[in-house]
This record gives structure tokens, sequence and C-alpha cells, in this order.
């Protein structure tokens, strides 16, 4: 009789920990939000947000803005100057990490992109501070410190 006890409260005390353990992994519904900490060689500043709804992440923006605010897929000159010196451009790169992030829900898997190689690291570092954000249920702005660029030249992104 005494070890048919044990077994149910096994059960039930291994639910309460697996639970709690799941817990902190979850994902909280709402809005989370980093950015750089500061504006890159070229003038803009990276960000990310994501919407979190019953615990999946269901919307990814990836961008970057100048110092006025204005969006870097908005800007058609440096989308032409960008595609030209490195085969890419803000809006094409933004969507692949994007997408990418948004099927997996994780960054272990980003691939990378020819002619993203900064952008791609400073995603994975934003992609990051939004999990952890979205893990805590804070959704303040989280700012992430600067990197050295991976590479160098004129459009090195």
């Amino acid at each position: 009789m005494k070890k048919t006890l044990w077994f149910p409260l096994l059960l039930f005390l291994l639910g309460i920990v697996g639970s709690c353990a799941n817990s902190s992994s979850r994902l909280r519904d709402g809005y989370y939000t980093a950015e750089m900490g500061g504006y890159d060689e070229n003038g803009w500043k990276e960000f990310m947000t994501i919407c979190v709804n019953n615990g999946i992440i269901s919307q990814v923006e990836f961008n970057a803005k100048d110092i006025g605010g204005f969006i870097k897929s908005w800007d058609m000159d440096y989308m032409r100057t960008m595609k030209a010196a490195s085969g890419t451009y803000p809006n094409e790169y933004s969507r692949f990490f994007s997408s990418q992030f948004l099927e997996a829900q994780n960054v272990d898997s980003i691939d990378a992109l020819a002619g993203a190689t900064d952008s791609r690291g400073n995603f994975i570092l934003l992609a990051q501070a939004v999990l952890k954000s979205a893990r805590s249920g804070v959704a303040s702005v989280s700012i992430v410190p600067m990197q050295p660029p991976l590479r160098t030249g004129a459009h090195s992104e």
C-alpha cells in the first residue's frame, strides 16, 4: 500500500518541477524591442521588434534607422549602392533573417547571407535580447552593446 502512494506523489512532484522549468523558457505575450547601443559607421542603428502571441513569435521586424528616424529599407539610394557593392540590400536581408527566426522560433539556425555579415551578427544579438525580454515579460527596450564590424568596406552590413 505504501509503495502505491509514492508513485502518484512522485509523478505529481515531477510534473511540478517540469512545469517550473518549462515556464522559464516560455515566451510571454506582448511586444519586445531591442536596439543596438549606437550608430554604425554608415549612420544606422539596427533594431528588432517581435510580437509574441500565445507563447509563439508571430511577427518579427528587423531594420535600422538613422539619427532622424528614417528607416534603412526605405532608402532607395542606399539600396542601389549596397546591392551593387555587396549583392544584397537591407530589405532583402532583413526579410531573409526575420523569416528564418519566425520559422525556427530561435536564433540557432539563422543562415548567413553574402553581403550582410555584420547585420546577421547584429540580428542574432538583437534576437537574443528580445527573447530574453519575452521570457521575463519585461517590455522595455533592451540596448545591445555595439560589436566591432566583422569585416571592412564601404558597405559592410
